[in-house]
């Protein structure tokens, strides 16, 4: 099996990087993802050939959704990155990696003086990104194909 520890470690990154955008969905496939490496990783060991299946079905299953991603980020088709998808519609979240990308500067500005409410959200600007976030998403999900892909491969 192609090396687990890159898989486990390339799993968690980004399994970190979602919990910091508080994206529901994607922190779902990555932790069912996690469990499942671990099975894979079990059954190839001990040479059981139901958990090789679940691994091999599941990497099908995680290529499709890292597609979806992909679509998601890059607005194929119906699907855009600015809707509340991936946060199941319940939070304005977004991808941490829109404001603290590689060279952003993010600038808050604070509510109006006087104004109070139960809920103090500021104004944020992001400007002088290196890379756009939404190309970031796709680079992690392009390397989460790869990786599935290479998985496989070796199985």
């Amino acid at each position: 099996m192609f090396d687990t520890d890159i898989i486990e470690v390339l799993a968690l990154e980004r399994q970190v990087f979602d919990f910091l955008g508080y994206q529901w969905a994607p922190i779902l496939a990555n932790f069912f993802h996690i469990i499942i490496v671990i099975l894979g990783l079990f059954g190839t060991i001990q040479y059981r050939p139901r958990y090789i299946v679940v691994y091999t079905v599941w990497a099908a299953l995680w290529v499709a959704w890292n597609v979806f991603i992909i679509c998601f980020y890059l607005d194929v088709g119906g699907l855009s990155k600015d809707s509340d998808l991936l946060t199941f519609n319940i939070s304005v979240h977004h991808s941490w990696w829109s404001e603290h990308g590689p060279g952003c500067v993010r600038r808050e500005m604070p509510q109006a003086p006087g104004v109070r409410t139960t809920e103090s959200h500021s104004y944020i600007t992001v400007m002088g990104c290196l890379m756009d976030y939404q190309y970031i998403e796709v680079v992690h999900s392009g390397t989460q194909i790869l990786v599935a892909i290479l998985g496989l491969k070796d199985l």
